[in-house]
């Protein structure tokens, strides 16, 4: 796991570890970005179920809920498969692009 910082957006670059302890490692260090807007980049994996993509959805349900945006970027799944409530994109602009609306929505009020 690779974690870069971006002014408020934490990136987080998955390698080699599972799904599954991607996730553990991300609860276990969530204090340390819990203030800024995740995004988990899942790009250099060659292959992600939808199981493992909802692996993901008491993290970005509890994230989101305090105000702040969680995208996943992966090119390896059916983005029509994906539950509405995880943002699942396949590049980083498109990430950083989502993070950005949403942040305008939150300073509207919406």
């Amino acid at each position: 796991m690779i974690l870069s910082q971006n002014g408020n957006i934490s990136i987080i670059t998955q390698e080699k570890a599972t799904i599954i302890e991607l996730v553990k490692k991300i609860h276990a260090l969530y204090p340390k970005f819990k203030n800024n807007n995740i995004i988990v980049s899942l790009t250099t994996l060659t292959k992600i179920s939808l199981s493992e993509i909802v692996e993901f959805l008491e993290l970005s349900n509890m994230h989101r809920a305090a105000k702040q945006s969680f995208v996943i970027v992966s090119d390896k799944v059916n983005l029509d498969d994906v539950p509405d409530e995880i943002i699942v994109v396949p590049t980083l602009q498109e990430a950083y692009d989502i993070i950005e609306m949403e942040d305008m929505e939150r300073d509207l009020g919406l």
